[in-house]
């Protein structure tokens, strides 16, 4: 009896054994099929499938963002997003200052020029780009900007521009009003400048450093802060346990890490270029200079006929661009009807009954501002927070109002914010229980242009998670993403915060958030269309357009 009972025992374990054996095995391969899958295979821009070999997608090592632990549709995406970003700026090797683009040798030309033009037509543009000695150009990469416009009409809209890699460009635009319409192209930095910025994006992403101040009783230190910090030296970990999202700082002498109060921008890193790379990042001769059209540069546009105009509308779709135009100073969308709310009662009527909740970056400030100061009865409490900083709240008591502003968690380039401040926002989304009069807007760009792309995914991914789970236990939540803008560039701001880096975050932003049930204020076409000067934070009536696109979504027209 005992024999038998050992024998059983023993054909128990052996069985055991060889089920975890076998369960080891299947999880190795289906670990290894997704591995191959995803270095094999990912979506290029145009949706179509093709070799990461070929396309030669690397990863920043930066941080360990390289090792980051993501599913296999994760890493598709990302890889996607890369290889769509990934500029062809060939390698050439140093090249001397005069045979670099220069934009006042460099011209453009309507191709299909025509005696009159219909709206609804396209307009070719041919650019060719020359070096300061008046020589054609044999490659690609520089980055250039285009619009047409109408001064008298103050109608504007935006164009997309192809490289042909040869040092040709062509310019796409749609007409979309009558009247004459002129065209203009910028070039806002040479390839060669270009080239710069790809190093310091991949070798100096600290060019812009944090700080926080550690304080008990009479003792106080002040440490670095950043997403990763050099060396051995002990750190402080304030990696978010919810997201994940990672923040050290150098652990001070004599403090502990629990003793930290505040964080604040620490500076901008100095001599980061060459003298010989210097010279492509000139004001007046190389950044955001026009380029001169080499015969006219305006046409005529005559009205469509009434049914031509319908069919016009009918046939845009959910690609649409661009995606509007100014006409008389007011931003149309081309998708649907945008509300002009010009009356404080207008607004106050919208946001009735309603629980406002901004976050993100001072553009996004730039929302709550307005509003308090247009709108007489939506008065803002005073929480003691630091000016230009907050959280901010606001009251409207009468209409049953509330607004709230609150920046996105680090890295932030603000000048002091309690540490106790410093949120995510996808740990507020989660905080939100949403619902019909539960409004979110977003915006989170301008502080992650020094930094590897894979760090603005990482935070993407992040705030994308919450806000689905968020319109999923509550649909009728309101949630709109706010574009990134251009802005006023010079030698230095170029190398932090220049237009190509922020261009690349707004593509990122649109693609990740393609499909999730948000609406989009596009803030990118809204700065470059108009007549004003481009600045980070636009002048009140750009701000004014972004207000009324907003609350045309929270109180769209009935139809």
């Amino acid at each position: 009896m005992w024999t038998n009972f050992f024998k059983l025992r023993l054909f128990c374990c052996l069985l055991a054994v060889l089920m975890v054996v076998v369960l080891v095995i299947n999880v190795t391969q289906v670990e290894y099929l997704d591995h191959e899958t995803v270095s094999a295979t990912f979506i290029d821009s145009s949706g179509q499938f093709v070799s990461s070999q070929v396309t030669g997608i690397s990863r920043n090592p930066y941080c360990g963002y390289d090792q980051q632990t993501l599913s296999s549709q994760e890493r598709m995406e990302e890889d996607s997003l890369l290889a769509a970003l990934h500029r062809q700026v060939p390698d050439v090797g140093p090249v001397p200052f005069v045979k670099s683009t220069d934009p006042s040798s460099s011209y453009f030309v309507i191709l299909n020029s025509a005696a009159f033009f219909k709206v609804g037509s396209q307009l070719e543009v041919l650019v060719h780009v020359q070096d300061f000695q008046r020589k054609p150009k044999k490659y690609g990469g520089d980055y250039l900007q285009a619009r047409i416009h109408s001064p008298k009409l103050q109608a504007g809209a935006v164009g997309r521009v192809v490289d042909y890699q040869n040092g040709f460009y062509k310019v796409f635009f749609t007409l979309l009003w009558p009247g004459k319409v002129k065209v203009s192209v910028s070039l806002v930095h040479p390839s060669e400048g270009i080239r710069v910025l790809q190093r310091l994006q991949e070798d100096k992403p600290d060019r812009v450093y944090f700080k926080s101040l550690f304080r008990s009783g009479r003792i106080s230190e002040t440490t670095e802060c950043n997403v990763c910090l050099p060396g051995n030296l002990p750190l402080c970990n304030f990696t978010d346990l919810y997201t994940g999202e990672p923040w050290f700082c150098f652990k001070p002498k004599k403090l502990p890490c629990s003793s930290r109060i505040t964080h604040f921008k620490g500076g901008y890193l100095k001599g980061l270029l060459t003298a010989a790379e210097s010279a492509f990042f000139q004001s007046g001769v190389n950044i955001k200079m026009p380029v001169n059209s080499s015969g006219p540069d305006w046409v005529t546009v005559i009205p469509r006929r009434i049914k031509e105009t319908n069919s016009l509308e009918l046939s845009q779709g959910s690609g649409t661009f661009p995606s509007g135009y100014y006409y008389k100073d007011q931003w149309r969308p081309r998708k649907f009807k945008m509300r002009q709310f010009n009356d404080p009662d207008n607004i106050t009527e919208c946001l009735q009954r309603k629980v406002v909740h901004l976050f993100g970056d001072s553009t996004i400030r730039q929302w709550f501002e307005y509003l308090t100061t247009f709108v007489p009865d939506l008065v803002e409490f005073n929480l003691g927070s630091p000016k230009n900083v907050g959280p901010f709240l606001a009251v409207d008591q009468k209409h049953n109002i509330l607004l709230k502003y609150r920046c996105h968690g680090p890295p932030i380039r603000f000048t002091t914010v309690f540490s106790n401040e410093l949120h995510y926002v996808a740990n507020e989304l989660n905080g939100i229980v949403g619902g019909k009069n539960t409004v979110v807007a977003i915006a989170v760009w301008s502080h992650f242009s020094t930094f590897p792309l894979e760090v603005y995914i990482r935070r993407l991914r992040n705030i994308r998670r919450a806000v689905v789970r968020l319109l999923d236990r509550s649909p009728k939540t309101v949630v709109v993403i706010r574009t990134a803008n251009a802005q006023e560039l010079g030698p230095e701001v170029s190398l932090f915060n220049s237009d190509w880096y922020n261009f690349q975050l707004d593509t990122i932003l649109r693609r990740m958030f393609s499909g999730v049930g948000v609406y989009l204020v596009d803030a990118w076409e809204m700065t470059l269309a108009h007549y004003l000067p481009h600045k980070l934070h636009p002048d009140e009536v750009i701000v004014k357009n972004q207000l009324d696109m907003f609350l045309s979504f929270v109180c769209p027209l009935e139809t």
